[in-house]
């Protein structure tokens, strides 16, 4: 297939398609790359189409800017929250968008510039094979930020990953888990020197892969899924309401958007 470029109406997610092999790109660089709801649909809907195309061999998402791969929900996504049924379908829509991404029947490539946070994190724990730079960081900062939570699907992901210990020590502490660290613990497989050193990387994995036997490569990653399978977001519907019903939900984002620490009083 020839080279095209689609983008998102704000050209906030750009698509590119070339000799089966296509791109996504977060394309929010002043805002490291923080997802809109328009940018998570569009997303799930080009993994969709994939699925649709008997010429796509791999996929590789990645951030703009080489600074970020996304850093997170964009904060104002969350400000007109207020009824449990807005936390409720904020939960289904990212646990259907991380459905979508694994359920893309062609392999994945995250190429992880920088920072790799909050619901980008969710979305490159998704991908099939991820890549960052010597400067990525990975994590999910919510105990020190908004003090939401992640629902039990997006922990299932996680913990088929690295393990619950890990998990629970990572959110417990907020802190960001340098490249380094993430490879030891076969997060992240490959560390390159930049940014542009990241995409070449990436560009000759999915070649690589392309040239590969489809089929193999489909069934066998659909049988990692099935065998990874994860406990469901409705099963944990008391613990997003505890979080995002909460007045430290409200103090977090206040917080956050005032640059300010915030006080959490668990309540």
């Amino acid at each position: 297939m020839s080279a095209a470029l689609s983008v998102s109406p704000d050209q906030d997610l750009l698509f590119e398609m070339k000799d089966g092999i296509a791109k996504v790109t977060f394309n929010r660089p002043q805002a490291r790359n923080a997802l809109t709801f328009a940018m998570y649909e569009r997303l799930a809907e080009i993994c969709g189409e994939l699925n649709d195309d008997p010429s796509a061999r791999a996929l590789i998402i990645t951030g703009a800017g080489g600074k970020a791969f996304a850093s997170g929900t964009d904060i104002n996504q969350f400000r007109a929250f207020k009824t449990p049924e807005d936390a409720l379908e904020y939960e289904s829509r990212i646990d259907r968008i991380l459905s979508a991404i694994e359920a893309c029947q062609v392999p994945t490539i995250a190429a992880i510039p920088g920072f790799c946070t909050g619901g980008g994190a969710g979305i490159a724990a998704c991908c099939d094979i991820r890549i960052a730079t010597a400067d990525g960081k990975f994590g999910f900062p919510i105990a020190r930020t908004l003090g939401n939570c992640l629902a039990m699907s997006n922990i299932g992901r996680l913990i088929g990953l690295i393990g619950p210990a890990r998990v629970k020590e990572i959110i417990f502490t907020a802190r960001l888990v340098g490249a380094e660290e993430a490879q030891a613990i076969g997060l992240f497989s490959e560390i390159l020197p930049d940014a542009d050193a990241l995409a070449a990387r990436a560009e000759e994995l999915a070649r690589t892969i392309a040239g590969h036997a489809p089929l193999t490569l489909r069934s066998t990653k659909e049988a990692v899924r099935r065998l990874g399978k994860h406990g469901s977001r409705e099963e944990g519907e008391d613990l997003i309401l505890m979080c995002y019903m909460s007045q430290d939900f409200r103090e977090g984002m206040d917080a956050f958007l005032n640059k300010r620490p915030p006080v959490w009083k668990g309540e």
